[in-house]
């Protein structure tokens, strides 16, 4: 079997996203690359009965290497975002407050109002509304990742994060979760105050120390 550890890898992931609160149904899905293949989530299949062989295997055109059953209708947008980036996973989700949070009218990024905006790039970026699985939705997912970024908002939609693994994506989608959800709790409290960018350059500087061994954990 194609990928095998990675379609395992893939099951695994998918089947923690409703116990995270990170989907609801069948909302979402997953993949992860090895080099010019990717492993992705078939459509409409519920997690719990998701196995390896399940998982289909796509080349980076989106044509069907080794798949049993259709993707998910937003390969697209994957494909897109192996493209902006370089990554080695995506994971998109319908969290709630991620959401909610790309629901709002009038915002083109999530305020960074939390020196955690630093782990996604720099300010997360909203992708605009277009239809599901659409060539549009496509194009602004691959331009709101362009640049380094590592996560982004759609509007009206969810939510993708990218990684150098599923394992680091999966944790990306749950930090920016978490960032919506300050984000939206500080909004509906008073005016949210942001972080300049020399604030968040020596964020990104400590927690790049982090990373390698040499700082203390953030706080």
């Amino acid at each position: 079997m194609l990928l095998a550890e990675a379609r395992a890898e893939v099951v695994r992931h998918a089947r923690r996203l409703r116990a995270d609160g990170l989907v609801v149904g069948t909302a979402g899905n997953l993949s992860a690359r090895e080099g010019e293949l990717l492993a992705v989530t078939p459509s409409g299949v519920d997690y719990d009965e998701l196995t390896p062989e399940l998982i289909g295997v796509h080349r980076m055109d989106g044509s069907a290497v080794e798949a049993v059953l259709p993707p998910s209708s937003e390969l697209p947008f994957h494909l897109a975002a192996y493209r902006a980036t370089g990554a080695a996973a995506v994971v998109h989700t319908h969290s709630v407050a991620a959401t909610a949070a790309a629901c709002l009218d009038g915002l083109s990024q999530l305020p960074p109002v939390h020196y955690y905006t630093v782990l996604f790039g720099g300010p997360v970026r909203i992708a605009p509304y277009a239809t599901y699985g659409s060539p549009e939705l496509a194009a602004g997912v691959g331009e709101a990742l362009a640049g380094g970024h590592r996560g982004c908002l759609l509007a009206n939609h969810g939510a993708v994060t990218v990684g150098g693994g599923l394992a680091q994506a999966y944790g990306l989608a749950q930090q920016l979760e978490w960032l919506c959800d300050v984000y939206l709790r500080t909004r509906a409290a008073g005016l949210p105050r942001t972080l300049d960018a020399q604030q968040l350059e020596q964020a990104a500087a400590k927690l790049a120390d982090y990373g390698r061994g040499r700082s203390q954990q953030p706080g």
